[in-house]
């Protein structure tokens, strides 16, 4: 048996050569990484879990029209996606105050913003992801301005169909992360959604408590992150049964 070809190792995911020229292999790893890594905790299962909620999400967004890298499913951890060059900017959108902007502007936690706002970050763990304009963007050519003009109205699109699938569910979405990257398609070059979207990369609270079920959890030390990221998968109807016994497989339905 030959040995697969690793491409790439980040905090939460491995991307291995994939079968066929233009593809990758995306594996989910079970690490936690908080603060640009300097807090890091393995989780069993977490992988597993973030794989399938975001696949379920990328699936649930092509079939509205939002291109995706995302081809299939491989097995559990493991999922066939296209290979893209990955512009390297972080967006951010956000419904509600929390976080780094709370920090920043002094809002209260929990309040509701006018509007979804979107935000862009440079991708580079040694600077600490910052906050970038639509200038940095422009000047050091990360991204043109009908690309930009393209990706941000996917993103508007992205948050308004996330919203409502999370509100269905009982789940206020916060805010989230998204990366996008190019690809072509013959002599045609394409943005589209890349990377993941699950409770890694989203802020996600209980409608009626107010109770977190995302990252923040481990961020906070505020523990169950596990069972916050089933409970997730459980309410989009991802996760058989009754929460698992502590060490036990999450059960996912296919």
């Amino acid at each position: 048996m030959s040995k697969r070809v690793r491409l790439y190792e980040g905090k939460a995911k491995i991307l291995y050569e994939g079968p066929e020229p233009g593809t990758l292999v995306q594996h989910f790893k079970d690490d936690a990484t908080a603060f640009n890594a300097e807090k890091h905790e393995v989780f069993e299962g977490k992988g597993v879990l973030n794989h399938r909620i975001s696949e379920y999400i990328f699936q649930r967004l092509g079939e509205i029209g939002i291109p995706t890298h995302f081809i299939k499913s491989l097995n559990m951890r493991e999922q066939l996606v296209r290979e893209a060059e990955i512009i390297p900017i972080e967006f951010v959108v956000r419904n509600v105050a929390a976080g780094s902007l709370v920090k920043r502007l002094g809002l209260n936690e929990g309040d509701a913003l006018p509007r979804p706002l979107v935000e862009f970050y440079y991708k580079d763990d040694a600077l600490g992801d910052p906050m970038i304009s639509e200038d940095h963007i422009a000047v050091f050519g990360w991204a043109g301005p009908q690309e930009m003009d393209e990706i941000v109205a996917m993103s508007l699109r992205i948050n308004d169909f996330m919203t409502g699938l999370f509100q269905g569910v009982g789940i206020r979405l916060v805010d989230f992360k998204i990366e996008f990257g190019r690809i072509w398609d013959g002599e045609t070059q394409r943005i589209v959604l890349a990377d993941e979207i699950s409770p890694d990369s989203c802020r996600l609270w209980d409608v009626s408590s107010g109770e977190k079920l995302d990252k923040d959890r481990f961020r906070q030390n505020l523990g169950g992150m596990i069972d916050a990221y089933q409970d997730v998968a459980r309410r989009l109807g991802l996760l058989s049964g009754t929460a698992p016994e502590k060490g036990d497989a999450p059960k996912l339905v296919k």
